[in-house]
Protein backbone atom coordinates (compact mmCIF):
# COMPACT_ATOMS: atom_id res chain seq x y z
CA UNK A 1 0.00 0.00 0.00
CA UNK A 2 1.48 3.34 -1.04
CA UNK A 3 0.55 7.00 -0.84
CA UNK A 4 -1.70 8.02 -3.71
CA UNK A 5 -1.61 11.18 -5.80
CA UNK A 6 -4.39 13.50 -6.94
CA UNK A 7 -3.72 15.71 -9.96
CA UNK A 8 -6.02 18.75 -10.10
CA UNK A 9 -5.98 20.84 -13.27
CA UNK A 10 -8.26 23.23 -15.11
CA UNK A 11 -7.83 20.98 -18.13
CA UNK A 12 -9.12 17.43 -18.22
CA UNK A 13 -6.47 16.51 -20.81
CA UNK A 14 -3.64 18.09 -18.81
CA UNK A 15 -4.58 16.21 -15.64
CA UNK A 16 -4.79 12.94 -17.58
CA UNK A 17 -1.44 13.64 -19.25
CA UNK A 18 0.35 14.28 -15.96
CA UNK A 19 -1.13 11.07 -14.56
CA UNK A 20 0.05 9.18 -17.66
CA UNK A 21 3.58 10.56 -17.29
CA UNK A 22 3.84 9.96 -13.55
CA UNK A 23 2.50 6.43 -13.94
CA UNK A 24 5.56 5.56 -16.03
CA UNK A 25 7.69 6.28 -12.96
CA UNK A 26 5.43 4.67 -10.39
CA UNK A 27 3.42 1.68 -11.64
CA UNK A 28 2.25 0.69 -8.15
CA UNK A 29 0.98 4.13 -7.09
CA UNK A 30 -2.68 5.11 -7.36
CA UNK A 31 -2.88 8.26 -9.48
CA UNK A 32 -6.23 10.02 -9.76
CA UNK A 33 -6.91 12.79 -12.26
CA UNK A 34 -9.37 15.57 -11.45
CA UNK A 35 -9.27 17.84 -14.47
CA UNK A 36 -11.82 20.19 -15.97
CA UNK A 37 -15.43 20.92 -15.17
CA UNK A 38 -18.13 18.27 -14.88
CA UNK A 39 -19.13 18.96 -18.49
CA UNK A 40 -15.53 18.64 -19.71
CA UNK A 41 -14.98 22.37 -20.04
CA UNK A 42 -12.03 24.33 -18.67
CA UNK A 43 -12.22 24.84 -14.93
CA UNK A 44 -12.26 22.78 -11.75
CA UNK A 45 -14.94 20.58 -10.25
CA UNK A 46 -15.38 20.14 -6.52
CA UNK A 47 -17.11 16.81 -7.08
CA UNK A 48 -14.30 15.52 -9.30
CA UNK A 49 -11.65 16.53 -6.78
CA UNK A 50 -13.48 14.93 -3.85
CA UNK A 51 -13.95 11.72 -5.83
CA UNK A 52 -10.27 11.65 -6.82
CA UNK A 53 -9.20 12.15 -3.21
CA UNK A 54 -11.30 9.18 -2.17
CA UNK A 55 -9.79 7.02 -4.90
CA UNK A 56 -6.19 8.01 -4.20
CA UNK A 57 -6.23 7.44 -0.45
CA UNK A 58 -6.30 3.68 -0.13
CA UNK A 59 -5.09 3.71 3.47
CA UNK A 60 -1.62 5.26 3.31
CA UNK A 61 -2.82 8.77 2.56
CA UNK A 62 -2.69 10.97 -0.52
CA UNK A 63 -0.95 14.07 -1.80
CA UNK A 64 -2.78 16.60 -3.95
CA UNK A 65 -1.07 18.68 -6.65
CA UNK A 66 -2.74 21.56 -8.51
CA UNK A 67 -1.99 23.78 -11.49
CA UNK A 68 -3.42 27.29 -10.93
CA UNK A 69 -4.73 29.35 -8.02
CA UNK A 70 -8.41 28.51 -8.28
CA UNK A 71 -7.53 24.82 -8.43
CA UNK A 72 -5.90 25.27 -5.03
CA UNK A 73 -9.11 26.80 -3.69
CA UNK A 74 -11.15 23.92 -5.08
CA UNK A 75 -8.81 21.40 -3.47
CA UNK A 76 -9.00 23.24 -0.14
CA UNK A 77 -12.80 23.25 -0.35
CA UNK A 78 -12.80 19.52 -1.10
CA UNK A 79 -10.65 18.88 1.96
CA UNK A 80 -13.06 20.90 4.11
CA UNK A 81 -16.05 18.93 2.83
CA UNK A 82 -14.20 15.71 3.61
CA UNK A 83 -13.53 16.85 7.16
CA UNK A 84 -9.92 17.93 6.56
CA UNK A 85 -8.44 14.41 6.77
CA UNK A 86 -4.91 14.43 8.20
CA UNK A 87 -3.85 11.81 5.68
CA UNK A 88 -4.56 13.97 2.60
CA UNK A 89 -1.98 16.71 2.05
CA UNK A 90 -2.07 19.63 -0.37
CA UNK A 91 1.37 20.25 -1.86
CA UNK A 92 2.67 23.68 -2.81
CA UNK A 93 4.56 22.38 -5.82
CA UNK A 94 4.95 22.65 -9.60
CA UNK A 95 2.39 20.34 -11.18
CA UNK A 96 4.48 18.25 -13.58
CA UNK A 97 7.83 18.20 -11.79
CA UNK A 98 6.15 17.81 -8.42
CA UNK A 99 3.99 14.95 -9.61
CA UNK A 100 6.96 13.05 -10.99
CA UNK A 101 9.03 13.55 -7.84
CA UNK A 102 6.08 12.62 -5.62
CA UNK A 103 5.29 9.53 -7.68
CA UNK A 104 8.86 8.26 -7.40
CA UNK A 105 8.84 8.90 -3.66
CA UNK A 106 5.48 7.14 -3.22
CA UNK A 107 6.70 4.19 -5.29
CA UNK A 108 9.58 3.76 -2.83
CA UNK A 109 7.07 3.41 0.03
CA UNK A 110 7.58 6.84 1.62
CA UNK A 111 5.02 8.38 3.97
CA UNK A 112 2.60 11.09 2.89
CA UNK A 113 4.73 13.78 4.57
CA UNK A 114 7.84 12.63 2.70
CA UNK A 115 5.98 12.36 -0.60
CA UNK A 116 4.61 15.87 -0.14
CA UNK A 117 8.09 17.21 0.60
CA UNK A 118 9.46 15.46 -2.47
CA UNK A 119 6.90 17.31 -4.58
CA UNK A 120 7.60 20.66 -2.96
CA UNK A 121 11.37 20.38 -3.34
CA UNK A 122 11.30 18.91 -6.85
CA UNK A 123 13.08 21.88 -8.37
CA UNK A 124 15.42 22.59 -5.46
CA UNK A 125 18.99 22.43 -6.66
CA UNK A 126 21.88 21.11 -4.63
CA UNK A 127 25.09 23.09 -4.21
CA UNK A 128 27.66 22.85 -6.99
CA UNK A 129 30.24 20.09 -6.79
CA UNK A 130 32.50 20.82 -3.84
CA UNK A 131 36.16 20.09 -3.34
CA UNK A 132 37.20 16.68 -4.67
CA UNK A 133 37.44 13.88 -2.15
CA UNK A 134 40.91 12.65 -1.20
CA UNK A 135 39.94 9.19 -2.36
CA UNK A 136 39.49 10.39 -5.96
CA UNK A 137 37.19 8.56 -8.34
CA UNK A 138 38.26 5.07 -7.27
CA UNK A 139 35.97 2.97 -5.11
CA UNK A 140 36.46 3.12 -1.37
CA UNK A 141 35.47 -0.11 0.33
CA UNK A 142 33.49 -0.10 3.57
CA UNK A 143 36.59 -1.12 5.51
CA UNK A 144 38.29 2.11 4.42
CA UNK A 145 35.33 4.44 4.81
CA UNK A 146 35.11 6.13 8.17
CA UNK A 147 32.04 7.80 9.54
CA UNK A 148 32.60 10.95 7.51
CA UNK A 149 34.43 9.41 4.54
CA UNK A 150 32.75 9.22 1.17
CA UNK A 151 32.35 6.04 -0.82
CA UNK A 152 33.03 7.05 -4.41
CA UNK A 153 33.01 5.61 -7.91
CA UNK A 154 33.46 6.79 -11.47
CA UNK A 155 31.11 5.05 -13.90
CA UNK A 156 30.32 5.42 -17.60
CA UNK A 157 26.82 5.25 -19.05
CA UNK A 158 26.61 2.54 -21.71
CA UNK A 159 22.90 2.43 -22.55
CA UNK A 160 22.00 4.28 -25.79
CA UNK A 161 19.59 6.77 -24.19
CA UNK A 162 21.65 7.49 -21.10
CA UNK A 163 20.09 8.66 -17.86
CA UNK A 164 16.65 9.56 -19.24
CA UNK A 165 13.41 9.78 -17.27
CA UNK A 166 12.71 6.11 -16.63
CA UNK A 167 16.14 5.02 -15.34
CA UNK A 168 16.44 8.28 -13.40
CA UNK A 169 13.14 7.54 -11.67
CA UNK A 170 14.11 3.96 -10.91
CA UNK A 171 17.48 5.00 -9.52
CA UNK A 172 16.13 7.88 -7.43
CA UNK A 173 13.34 5.71 -6.05
CA UNK A 174 15.67 2.93 -4.90
CA UNK A 175 18.23 5.33 -3.48
CA UNK A 176 15.47 7.24 -1.72
CA UNK A 177 14.70 4.18 0.38
CA UNK A 178 18.27 4.07 1.71
CA UNK A 179 19.91 5.86 4.63
CA UNK A 180 22.43 7.70 2.50
CA UNK A 181 23.39 11.08 1.13
CA UNK A 182 24.51 10.57 -2.43
CA UNK A 183 25.56 12.92 -5.21
CA UNK A 184 25.83 12.03 -8.87
CA UNK A 185 27.78 14.61 -10.84
CA UNK A 186 27.04 17.13 -8.11
CA UNK A 187 23.28 16.69 -7.83
CA UNK A 188 21.12 14.79 -5.36
CA UNK A 189 20.97 11.16 -6.48
CA UNK A 190 17.68 10.70 -4.63
CA UNK A 191 15.94 13.36 -6.75
CA UNK A 192 14.60 12.23 -10.10
CA UNK A 193 14.31 15.81 -11.30
CA UNK A 194 17.92 16.62 -10.44
CA UNK A 195 19.15 13.48 -12.19
CA UNK A 196 17.18 14.41 -15.29
CA UNK A 197 18.72 17.90 -15.35
CA UNK A 198 22.13 16.30 -15.89
CA UNK A 199 21.24 15.43 -19.48
CA UNK A 200 23.64 12.50 -19.16
CA UNK A 201 23.87 10.72 -22.52
CA UNK A 202 25.60 7.50 -23.52
CA UNK A 203 29.32 7.77 -22.76
CA UNK A 204 28.86 10.32 -19.97
CA UNK A 205 30.96 9.69 -16.87
CA UNK A 206 29.07 9.67 -13.57
CA UNK A 207 31.05 10.75 -10.53
CA UNK A 208 29.38 9.14 -7.53
CA UNK A 209 29.96 10.22 -3.92
CA UNK A 210 27.98 8.78 -1.01
CA UNK A 211 28.07 9.05 2.77
CA UNK A 212 25.99 7.47 5.50
CA UNK A 213 25.21 3.95 6.75
CA UNK A 214 24.08 2.72 3.31
CA UNK A 215 26.82 4.48 1.33
CA UNK A 216 28.52 1.36 -0.01
CA UNK A 217 25.21 -0.33 -0.79
CA UNK A 218 24.02 2.78 -2.64
CA UNK A 219 27.17 3.02 -4.77
CA UNK A 220 26.94 -0.71 -5.53
CA UNK A 221 23.32 -0.21 -6.61
CA UNK A 222 24.23 2.60 -8.99
CA UNK A 223 27.09 0.51 -10.38
CA UNK A 224 24.85 -2.49 -11.01
CA UNK A 225 22.27 -0.39 -12.88
CA UNK A 226 24.86 1.45 -14.96
CA UNK A 227 26.81 -1.67 -15.89
CA UNK A 228 23.58 -3.42 -16.84
CA UNK A 229 22.64 -0.49 -19.06
CA UNK A 230 19.50 -0.02 -16.96
CA UNK A 231 18.14 -3.15 -18.64
CA UNK A 232 18.10 -1.43 -22.05
CA UNK A 233 20.92 -3.32 -23.76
Amino acid sequence: MSVGLVIVSHSEKLAAGVVELAAQMAPDVVLAAAGGMDDGGIGTSLEKVMTAMGLADTGAGAVVLTDLGSAVMTAESALEFLGSPATVLLADAPLVEGAIAAAVSAQSGASADVVCKAAETALARTNPVGEPQDAGPQDVGPQDAGTDSAVTALLTLINPMGLHARPAASLAGELGAMDVEIEINGVDGQSVMMLMTLGAAQGTELNISATGPDAQRAVDLVRSHVEAGFGEI
